[in-house]
């Protein structure tokens, strides 16, 4: 028998429509469409705490966790009038007006569009050129442990200790860890964006071989990469209580710095975290509360003077190239058939592929027009030279840009 087609719910005195409230978005914990919009309800105090009042970029899963999600910046133009706006000027110089939710009924709005994770930028709708949070990605490479991830938080969080910063820590809901960072909105998001690289390289000076501050994936080794560029102008992580496209519905969830020793981030997902949320409340609770300045973070950017760029080759388009012995494999739309063609590829050349370490295995989501697409790389860097495969045809060659068209001068 079909499902309803619609539903209807209050929240706060907000009517919301949700679509389709039966499908089914996460098979394995056998989660439903409204069972998404009910999370974000239940949570929504700690949910606003991170996305609320900030313009969000709509990350819209509608063929599901198994097909790619679909970039949206612009707010539908039948948006309810809960939902408020924001028009954010992009470094490209294009423009978009935004959507900014306030309360737990712009949070189910948002899910019933199919958003999944929450994407806010570092900036309230009422200044959008000064960030007031400062974002620590901690991001593992291949290879690295859960225990590699916490130790980096745990130097990150002392770094920012010695420069009058507080860090909050959440679980990103994949592999990594984030550390929100609330900072007086005094600076633009070139300041921001050197503090957090000036960060990202004390970090990485304390730790060498824990953390990483370099920018080439290929250089990083088995590290954790202390991702500084997520501080620039036109980028969004996952906000606080997102729900993440894994197969257990995992959720990004803050954390205190003494639950996280002990944490792992498969306990938090959109069935268990409810309960917790009702039982403990919101280890980020206090986070407004604890507003930084970052002169401390910029007067080390000083003394340390510019972070060392990697040289450029000589090629024909000006690129940079690489140090280290990379061919790329494939370009695809999705990420399946990214590991399809790693898989050809390893067929194909059996004694490359058993020399390789996990990190030597690159395989990166790029932003498309609306969407990411997926290129694979090799790093050679293991494999005796006499024994390296050559650069060959790309096994696939997807084109994300094919079919597009662009206004007159763009």
């Amino acid at each position: 028998m079909a499902g309803a087609s619609e539903t209807h719910i209050d929240v706060d005195g907000h009517e919301v429509r949700v679509s389709h409230p039966d499908k089914v978005v996460f098979p394995g914990p056998g989660l439903t469409k409204l069972d998404i919009v009910q999370y974000y309800v239940s949570v929504a105090d700690g949910a606003l705490r991170g996305a609320g009042g900030r313009p969000m970029v709509l990350k819209r899963f509608v063929k599901g966790i198994d097909a790619e999600p679909f970039f949206q910046k612009r707010v539908p133009e039948n948006h309810p009038d809960f939902i408020d706006t924001a028009t954010l000027l992009y470094a490209r110089g294009t423009s978009a007006e935004e959507a900014v939710v306030r309360d737990a009924a712009g949070l189910a709005w948002i899910a019933n569009l199919g958003c999944l994770d929450l994407n806010p930028h570092p900036v309230r709708a009422e200044d959008l050129d000064h960030p007031d949070e400062l974002r620590v990605d901690l991001d593992p490479m291949p290879g690295v442990d859960w225990s590699q991830i916490v130790d980096t938080a745990f130097v990150a969080r002392e770094v920012l200790d010695d420069h009058g910063l507080v860090g909050w820590p959440k679980t990103s809901g994949s592999r990594g860890i984030h550390i929100l960072v609330r900072i007086a909105p005094e600076w633009d998001f070139r300041a921001v964006r050197l503090a957090a690289e000036t960060l990202a390289r004390e970090v990485a000076d304390r730790a060498p071989g824990l953390a990483t501050a370099q920018w080439w994936k290929e250089e990083r080794g088995e590290s954790v990469f202390v991702d500084f560029n997520q501080n620039a102008k036109d980028r969004t992580v996952a906000s606080a209580y997102s729900i993440r496209a894994l197969p257990d519905a995992r959720v990004s969830m803050p954390l205190s710095w003494d639950d996280l020793r002990t944490a792992s981030p498969e306990q938090f997902t959109a069935v268990t975290v409810p309960a917790l949320f009702a039982e403990r409340g919101d280890a980020h609770a206090g986070i407004d509360d604890a507003v930084g300045r970052l002169d401390a973070l910029l007067h080390l950017a000083e003394k340390m003077g510019p972070a060392e760029k990697p040289p450029r080759g000589a090629s024909a388009d000006g690129r940079r190239a690489s140090t280290m012995p990379l061919i790329e494999v494939a370009r695809t739309k999705t990420k399946p058939e990214a590991m399809d063609a790693l898989d050809v590829w390893r067929r194909k050349h059996p004694d490359a592929a058993a020399a390789l370490h996990p990190a030597d295995v690159l395989v990166d989501g790029m932003r498309g027009s609306s969407s990411l697409w997926y290129r694979v790389r090799v790093n050679l860097q293991h494999v005796p030279e006499p024994e390296r495969p050559p650069q060959e045809d790309l096994i696939a060659d997807y084109d994300p840009w094919a079919g597009k068209t662009w206004p007159a001068g763009r």
